[in-house]
């Protein structure tokens, strides 16, 4: 089964049209069609898949994170239409003709290839994966969790129908159905086959893929993220910040896990925090140091905060607050824990900001705002793909253009290196 993947991946990408050619316009318009096609064939499937998560009594928040409903379904129409306008937008980027001597350079985009991407539970992302990836001219091999499988048997045949409809390869898109890892690590075995990996989910699974992989990887996911609370921070602004960073999406990659405050203004913090949740109403846990607990008031519990807590994603509406000595102890904390994908300063000390913006290391620090604005269309940068939070080919949201690389045409006009020349031309 992987041969036949990967070989029939390696053919449809050598065939598949440039970035931005027509056909993946085309592609958009037949996926949204055939979502509302198979819209209801979808939701029951999906409902199955969410049953087997209850059945296991899985937390109420890690279903919801393969629940399809309407509000994700408007997503996906949303997601559609900002890879169109993406398109649009790179196929206008003209790269500059270098002229050097009598030769002619320029830069062309060219696709990735071959790309793997391993997620968890969302399957969203089996839809944005394939088009996004696709769009930009590559082919994919999509590896979701267990969880969505009966979801994504569905989702599978509508990618593979719209490829069809837009003219397209089928095989630029291969929804792996095979749950054993011993597929996941044969096909991580195979660096002359696949040129991409892309893992999306918590940090051990990236661990994973890196350790067990000579394939480059785009890092992404394992948001451990953190907000620091300045003293020279409003507390009340800054607990709606840590509330807006957590509650509305408590297991997106992009969502805050622990609150870091200085010693002498962290009471005021914390009751201010404790004051926005119950007015939100929204269940929460907050984690604090034991002298700060107290009876749980409404929707709001708290528990004692331990060393063990330092470094966790919680996974749902719960978060730490720990008081620190101040910005210098605050940024040595985020280096030993952090993910380097979001982190966050709460501060009107200019110094103090500057300073956390230049020693922190993360993908996007946000000042004075919270850290579910690390999102490529919430940046004004389109749709993405996923954040990356490795060093090399890009950093932040994988837009569009992340999912393409370059090559270079020389138009020498006849010259040559090394000192030869051409032989003269014999005239009549």
């Amino acid at each position: 089964m992987v041969e036949e993947i990967l070989a029939s991946s390696r053919a449809a990408v050598r065939t598949a049209p440039a970035p931005c050619a027509p056909q993946y316009a085309d592609l958009c318009e037949a996926v949204e069609e055939h979502l509302g096609r198979e819209r209801k064939a979808i939701l029951d499937a999906n409902a199955m898949d969410v049953a087997s998560m209850r059945d296991a009594a899985m937390p109420e928040a890690l279903v919801d994170r393969i629940r399809l409903d309407d509000r994700r379904f408007d997503d996906l129409r949303r997601f559609i239409d900002g890879v169109r306008t993406a398109l649009a937008e790179l196929a206008s980027l003209a790269e500059p003709v270098r002229e050097v001597g009598d030769m002619r350079v320029r830069r062309i985009r060219k696709p990735l290839g071959v790309v793997l991407m391993i997620y968890e539970a969302r399957p969203t992302v089996t839809v944005e994966g394939a088009l996004m990836t696709v769009a930009a001219g590559n082919s994919v091999i999509l590896r979701g969790g267990r969880e969505i499988a009966k979801t994504n048997d569905v989702l599978a045949t509508v990618l593979h129908s719209a490829l069809c409809q837009a003219n397209l390869n089928p095989d630029l898109v291969h929804v792996v159905h095979n749950p054993d890892r011993a597929v996941l690590r044969a096909m991580l075995k195979r660096h002359d086959a696949i040129d991409v990996l892309i893992p999306r989910g918590s940090p051990s699974l990236v661990e994973f893929c890196r350790s067990a992989s000579d394939i480059p990887v785009i890092a992404s996911g394992g948001g451990v993220n953190h907000l620091y609370v300045h003293r020279s921070g409003d507390p009340a602004f800054a607990a709606v910040t840590v509330l807006d960073s957590k509650l509305p999406e408590p297991t997106a990659c992009n969502t805050v896990e622990t609150v870091l405050c200085d010693a002498d203004v962290f009471p005021a913090l914390l009751e201010a925090v404790r004051a926005a949740a119950v007015r939100d109403g929204r269940p929460c846990t907050l984690l604090v140091p034991e002298s700060f607990v107290e009876r749980d008031t409404g929707t709001v519990t708290m528990r004692k905060l331990s060393d063990q807590d330092s470094g966790r994603e919680f996974l749902d509406r719960t978060f730490a607050l720990r008081p620190v000595t101040g910005l210098d102890a605050a940024v040595e904390f985020i280096q030993t824990h952090g993910s380097r994908h979001t982190e966050g300063i709460c501060a009107t000390d200019p110094a103090a900001v500057a300073r956390f913006c230049e020693r922190v290391d993360a993908a996007a620090v946000v000042v004075n705002g919270s850290l579910r604005l690390h999102d490529g269309p919430t940046m004004g940068l389109g749709p993405e793909a996923s954040i990356g939070t490795g060093r090399l080919h890009v950093r932040g949201p994988v837009d569009l253009s992340a999912l393409t690389t370059f090559g270079w045409i020389i138009d020498a006009n006849r010259t040559l290196r090394g000192g030869l020349r051409p032989s003269p031309e014999v005239s009549d």
